[in-house]
């Protein structure tokens, strides 16, 4: 990689990452308990999917995501718009490329691990990793009517077609 890349690479890592900062708050909302949740979601991700593919949520609503992979590789399930999702997919890569990622799971004994100056962590209140036959579940209050997309930003997955649709509607 080179020094200008790898450069605007790490820029735009740390401006993702100051993007949540001050209580980890988003534009669009942020992140909740699951006592503070007014409906449960239900999603299934297989392997280059998600099931159901589109939701429609009120702005202001909490809402608990259950996740369950059903796939034979590990996925992502993330909050954003587009160029969020864009930007991330690029610390996915590093993330991969580093070994903390496999096509199956994450090195758990690296984790938590702050990998150097690039600042490689999992762990942004928007997203979630759930490995193969796991659940996890991830809760989020929406503030603001916009559209956004969840998304897997595993390297490949969302380009192929592992992103889907939340209206968010006053």
């Amino acid at each position: 990689m080179t020094a200008r890349l790898f450069a605007a690479a790490l820029s735009l890592a740390v401006s993702l990452s100051s993007y949540a900062a001050s209580g980890e708050h988003f534009a669009f909302g942020h992140p909740a308990t699951a006592s503070q949740a007014t409906r449960t979601v239900e999603l299934t991700l297989g392997d280059m999917y998600f099931e159901p593919k589109a939701l429609t949520i009120k702005a202001g609503e909490t809402v608990r995501f259950v996740l369950v992979n059903k796939g034979a590789l590990l996925h992502e399930f993330n909050l954003g718009d587009a160029a969020m999702h864009a930007a991330h997919q690029q610390e996915m890569l590093k993330m991969v490329a580093s070994g903390m990622l496999t096509a199956t799971g994450m090195k758990h004994d690296m984790a938590g691990m702050d990998h150097g100056n690039m600042g490689m962590k999992h762990d942004d209140p928007n997203s979630v990793l759930v490995e193969p036959g796991k659940t996890a579940e991830l809760t989020w209050t929406f503030t603001k009517a916009t559209d956004l997309e969840f998304a897997c930003n595993i390297p490949g997955h969302y380009q192929a077609g592992m992103v889907g649709k939340i209206a968010i509607a006053d």
